[in-house]
């Protein structure tokens, strides 16, 4: 760890509340060129989405802006292109945790699941996730998604095989928690009306939840940030400095405590308004452009 980075720390204490926006500035600088554990990974561009076919040379460019500020990268789909990014990071020395995408539509998940087990047979999946949040959205049954467990299992038995959800949904469902080598645990203080003040000591909760039902297996944060932008949820509200403070709390714990954290996300995209509403569009540390948000 930098010497900043721990002088950093050492400012900011457990509550970085207190802290100017040019601290907090500084803190977010510092945890970057330190590196942090990963983030959530997605290649689009403006006017870009799920159904866009993605280039070679265009994951390489947005890989290019994180790929100093991570050790790991999550993907979330096998095909239209996505299935090129494990390759690519691991060219670049970054480690992947490569997403199945699966959703209601079965043939489309049987694409995504070939091409997942090829990516993991080709070596470049360091943990394989095999869907996301699909029993929260009751796209598929807990019977299907222990299948699709199954069989990936199966067909790559050296893999690290996991799934992601909201963190109940692992209290809620054991025999998921128990198919699992690894919980993928999505955690958002923002999405529950958790307010800023009060969102790290509900994250950390959240986390411990889980951990209380992993009968020793790691749980990794899957997911978790606040955006700047957009319309508030209960309590919690978009703002710079609630965004830049959360993920400034988050790095102080994911340090002190040894967390593994996928922040989320790389990029702002415009896409997400469509399922999230306003708020969807600003959960990136860097802009559509690219541009850092917090430095």
């Amino acid at each position: 760890m930098s010497n900043l980075y721990q002088r950093k720390l050492s400012l900011a204490g457990i509550d970085a509340s207190s802290l100017s926006v040019d601290d907090l500035k500084a803190l977010v600088r510092s945890i970057l060129d330190d590196g942090i554990h990963g983030l959530s990974f997605s290649p689009y561009t403006e006017g870009q989405g799920p159904g866009t076919l993605i280039s070679e040379t265009q994951i390489r460019q947005r890989l290019s802006i994180i790929q100093p500020h991570v050790e790991w990268v999550r993907s979330f789909s096998c095909k239209e292109g996505n299935e090129q990014i494990p390759a690519i990071a691991a060219e670049n020395g970054l480690k992947n945790m490569v997403g199945i995408w699966l959703d209601d539509d079965r043939e489309q998940n049987e694409i995504e699941l070939a091409n997942g087990i090829a990516v993991a047979k080709a070596g470049h999946a360091d943990i394989l996730a095999v869907g996301n949040e699909v029993l929260l959205r009751g796209d598929v049954s807990e019977d299907e998604l222990l299948d699709y467990v199954r069989r990936v299992k199966e067909a790559v038995p050296e893999t690290t095989v996991g799934y992601v959800d909201a963190y109940f949904e692992f209290v809620d469902h054991p025999r998921i928690t128990a198919a699992c080598d690894v919980l993928l645990a999505n955690c958002y203080p923002f999405w529950e009306g958790c307010s800023a003040e009060h969102a790290l000591l509900y994250m950390k909760d959240m986390y411990r939840r889980v951990l209380d039902v992993a009968n020793g297996k790691k749980v990794i944060i899957s997911e978790t940030g606040w955006p700047n932008i957009g319309t508030p949820t209960m309590g919690a509200v978009p703002s710079f400095k609630n965004a830049i403070k959360y993920f400034v709390d988050s790095y102080q714990w994911a340090q002190q405590d040894g967390i593994e954290i996928f922040y989320f996300s790389s990029f702002d995209e415009a896409w997400k308004v469509d399922a999230e509403g306003d708020v969807g569009a600003y959960w990136g540390l860097w802009d559509k452009d690219g541009n850092p948000k917090y430095l």
